[in-house]
């Protein structure tokens, strides 16, 4: 298949610069993956699509303020976004202007409570990079850093934790797991009342999340590797579900691929840990996955690719055109879509 199969037009206003007031207050649009029929209805409505004996998948990854504005001590501007935690207060990191920073060159952040020294650069053009600091690393970067929001979103964030879900531990995402965003606490209380069962599985989201496809033929496209897991107790709950003939519902496209990523061949769980490349398109076979709940995807990208092995590329880019003519708002910030 053709990356430009997965095209579609999408005016830019479309684009959600802002999340809304209140988090499940966004347009839901649902799906039917075996007819394609589309229903209209907003995300607070979801549990009606929910039934007792499911098990709603949510990865609890939390995004690291990863983004640092600094300068050099000549006083030139930098941005660096850390991208890898290397261990040994080292970093892989994006840097810009890359060009400027050079094997041993220094970066101030804040009042200079925290510098980085580039060790080396790499032939991607990624620095490698030292950090020096007093205290704890995450403390610091709570201080100083920004969230690392997708270049399509240019309006600063007022509240950080909105690009956070209202489930988040486990730091280390570069980018948030945006299909959790719309749900609160109170509306999942109601979905667990009802006699679903939650599940949390982790996925440390990376910036190759944004990266285009340029591959012509989609085969010849190599996903970037992301790290995820799968606990003793997800595994028990989701092993319990399918034997009790519940669905596995997966709250975004992470929980998706961590669950199909470990999965046994015979479709029980186990507790695991693996780094994933997997890339799902038409064509793949699910194992782990019954229904889905996500956000609207770029146009050829390997998100839209993926929902599109769910539930068959005619019906999601007919599904995508209609929300583009009801006006829904996309990406990110933008509504969601469930398929069921």
């Amino acid at each position: 298949m053709k990356t430009h199969d997965f095209w579609y037009d999408l005016p830019e206003e479309l684009i959600a610069q802002t999340p809304l007031e209140r988090r499940d207050s966004s347009r839901l649009c649902v799906l039917d993956k075996a007819t394609g029929q589309v229903t209209h209805r907003h995300f607070y409505d979801i549990i009606d699509y929910l039934h007792p004996g499911d098990t709603l998948v949510m990865n609890d990854s939390r995004v690291l303020p990863a983004r640092l504005l600094g300068h050099r001590p000549t006083g030139g501007a930098v941005e660096v976004l850390l991208l890898r935690d290397l261990g040994d207060k080292k970093w892989e990191c994006l840097c810009k202007p890359g060009r400027k920073m050079k094997e041993g060159d220094q970066v101030l952040f804040g009042n200079g409570e925290l510098t980085a020294v580039v060790d080396h650069v790499q032939e991607d053009g990624n620095r490698i990079v030292r950090f020096q600091y007093e205290g704890i690393f995450l403390e610091v970067l709570e201080r100083l850093g920004k969230m690392p929001l997708p270049p399509y979103i240019k309006e600063e964030l007022q509240d950080q934790e909105r690009y956070q879900t209202v489930y988040s531990r486990e730091v280390g995402s570069a980018a948030a797991p945006t299909a959790g965003l719309h749900f609160t606490n109170e509306l999942l209380d109601k979905i667990r009342a009802k006699g679903v069962a939650t599940a949390f599985v982790t996925l440390h989201v990376g910036l190759g999340t944004f990266r285009p496809v340029k591959a012509e033929e989609i085969s010849d496209h190599h996903m970037h590797a992301e790290l995820c897991q799968i606990s003793q107790e997800t595994a028990d709950i989701l092993n319990h579900t399918r034997l009790s003939g519940g669905r596995i519902v997966c709250v975004g496209t992470t929980s998706c691929r961590t669950l199909e990523s470990l999965v046994d061949e015979d479709g029980t769980f186990r507790p695991k840990s693996k780094w994933t490349e997997i890339f799902i398109y038409p064509g793949y076979q699910f194992k782990a996955m019954d229904a889905l709940i996500t956000n609207f995807h770029l146009p050829e990208s390997t998100l839209v690719m993926l929902v599109s092995a769910f539930a068959g590329r005619e019906h999601v880019l007919n599904a995508y055109n209609e929300a583009v003519r009801e006006r829904y708002r996309f990406f990110s910030f933008g509504d969601a879509m469930a398929i069921m």
